[in-house]
């Protein structure tokens, strides 16, 4: 909390470049740096995004141009990952931390419109509206009242602790001090999003030709598996500072085909590389790795087929331990990842408890106690994965493995990225490739997603121990008490076995040297408004 109450100290930001603190100075291009005359910025994207609307994504891929796109209450630093002024110039707490009220700039829609108060709280409200199906409504259950109207037990909006007394100032009382409160009002469920339009396009309010947004870009051009073009925006409260004219994100499914394109000057970016030219790649000149906050996993089904019920349970521990996680980390994916069974990486002073990385003769006596010796009467474990020549590795390594440590059938699905998606949220799966990346610098970012119907729990599994504890850890005060209610999530999740975490992720890719203001960072994040071209 001694973090958070210095950040409410910051003051508005000043137009001229003299009066600009210290933090966007660093953000901006040294004097004398020679920019390109085209100030364009092409990167693959990995696949056709799911959404546009801050409100309903939940993938990397679309948060990349969300923030673009968007602007919430405040942003992240690329460089240290501290809150930032965004919409908002200024903000302050209460001495107990749970009263806070934002100062709003004069900022405007990408339209001209006015942005104020009172559109973050329309923008709240529809994420907390359960028809919206936000599967990241909960990140908005730390404002008093939020859970209460999100599940129906509270019907009038104005018992929610979120109110704009006038056109630039909202206020927010939150119902326990959150240590990441101002971590996700930069995040993308917080963001604003232009109801007007909702409003009378419903789902296509965000295509091209009627998508308004709030961000330093706009949306140009959305051809579906083809690319998605933003614009500058200049109606963007900042957009002095931006320097990019056009971003163009590429749909590009297949790594081999985004690094022939790199090699060819057609892109400044690539976040994933081929599989099989691993080598070749880590000896080109722009090739960069660095610890990534995230996580490999797998989830099981726990509401229907084998890993469901009691017995599920002992299927489930018994596919976890059969896993050669270390194998996974060191000879398929290769790249300095770390064998784990913990969800959650290390950071802000906690270490997660680890269980054995493999135990095979441990795991067919599980098989054999659920009433499957050698896998007899099991279906074909099916693995859905998205289309991706990593994932594929992975899981056909992991089929492998299972074959032969449980003689069980194992076969292989993958899918494009909004059907996978889709499937995941449905439950049209036996076991799923997954993973995660932190939201914030808390472990919480990692629990708070199994609590019981949560909506990127996708799992089925529910436990109401684990939901107790979940909630006294997010009202705890003291360190070492809350970092023994972490642990105990862990070791949960590591007896109950929804999921089966196999190593923490590292960020890995290309990236040209002719690109300025790119800071690594463990949650990849980066500022569009602050990317530029050299020369």
């Amino acid at each position: 909390m001694l973090r958070i109450t210095a950040l409410a100290l910051l003051v508005s930001v000043a137009c001229a470049a003299e009066d600009l603190p210290e933090w966007k100075r660093a953000l901006l291009p040294p004097e004398g740096t020679p920019l390109a005359a085209r100030q364009e910025f092409t990167f693959s994207n990995e696949s056709e995004p799911e959404t546009l609307d801050p409100a309903i994504m939940t993938g990397v891929l679309e948060s990349r141009l969300a923030s673009g796109l968007f602007e919430g209450l405040l942003t992240i630093d690329p460089r240290t990952l501290e809150p930032r002024p965004g919409v908002a110039e200024s903000w302050q707490s209460s001495a107990d931390g749970l009263d806070w009220t934002f100062r709003l700039r004069q900022a405007t829609w990408s339209d001209g419109q006015p942005l104020t108060a009172a559109d973050f709280v329309a923008s709240w409200r529809r994420v907390l509206t359960k028809a919206t199906a936000s599967d990241y409504a909960y990140q908005l259950f730390p404002i008093a009242g939020a859970q209460d109207y999100f599940d129906g037990k509270v019907t009038d909006f104005a018992q929610v602790g979120v109110s704009a007394p006038d056109p630039r100032t909202l206020v927010v009382r939150l119902r326990q001090p959150c240590p990441w409160f101002l971590d996700i009002c930069a995040f993308h469920t917080l963001m604003p999003v232009p109801m007007r339009l909702v409003e009378e396009h419903g789902d296509r309010w965000e295509r091209s030709g009627t998508m308004v947004s709030n961000g330093p870009f706009r949306l140009a051009e959305w051809t579906p598996r083809s690319r998605i073009v933003l614009e500058r925006n200049p109606h963007y409260w900042d957009a002095a500072v931006v320097k990019l004219e056009r971003i163009t994100a590429l749909p590009i499914q297949d790594n081999e085909t985004a690094y022939r394109l790199y090699l060819d000057g057609q892109l400044n970016w690539m976040p994933k590389i081929p599989q099989l030219k691993l080598e070749e790649v880590r000896r080109h000149p722009d090739y960069y790795v660095a610890t990534y906050f995230g996580t490999h996993f797998y989830r099981f089904n726990c509401a229907s087929g084998p890993f469901a019920g009691e017995k599920g349970k002992l299927v489930r521990q018994a596919f976890w331990l059969a896993l050669d996680r270390a194998q996974i980390a060191n000879e398929v994916l290769r790249s300095g990842e770390t064998a784990t069974t913990a969800i959650c990486p290390p950071i802000a002073g906690y270490a997660p408890p680890q269980g054995p990385l493999t135990n095979r003769e441990r795991a067919r006596e599980l098989l054999a106690r659920a009433g499957h010796p050698d896998a007899k009467g099991l279906p074909t474990i099916e693995i859905l994965f998205n289309s991706d020549e990593r994932h594929k590795a992975v899981a056909e390594a992991i089929a492998e493995q299972w074959r032969a440590a449980l003689k069980v059938t194992v076969s292989l699905r993958n899918s494009e990225w909004k059907s996978y998606l889709a499937d995941q949220d449905a439950l049209n799966f036996t076991v799923c490739r997954s993973s995660w990346i932190g939201d914030y610098g808390d472990p919480n970012t990692f629990y708070d997603m199994f609590v019981t119907g949560g909506g990127n729990n996708r799992t089925g599994w529910s436990n109401a121990r684990y939901d107790e504890i979940l909630r006294a850890s997010q009202a705890e005060v003291d360190p070492a008490k809350r970092l023994a209610l972490l642990a105990q999530m862990e070791e949960i999740l590591a007896d109950e076995c929804p999921i089966m975490p196999i190593a923490y992720y590292v960020n890995q890719g290309l990236v040209r040297e002719t690109v300025g203001g790119w800071h690594q960072n463990i949650r990849d994040h980066h500022l569009w408004q602050y990317v530029w071209i050299e020369e």
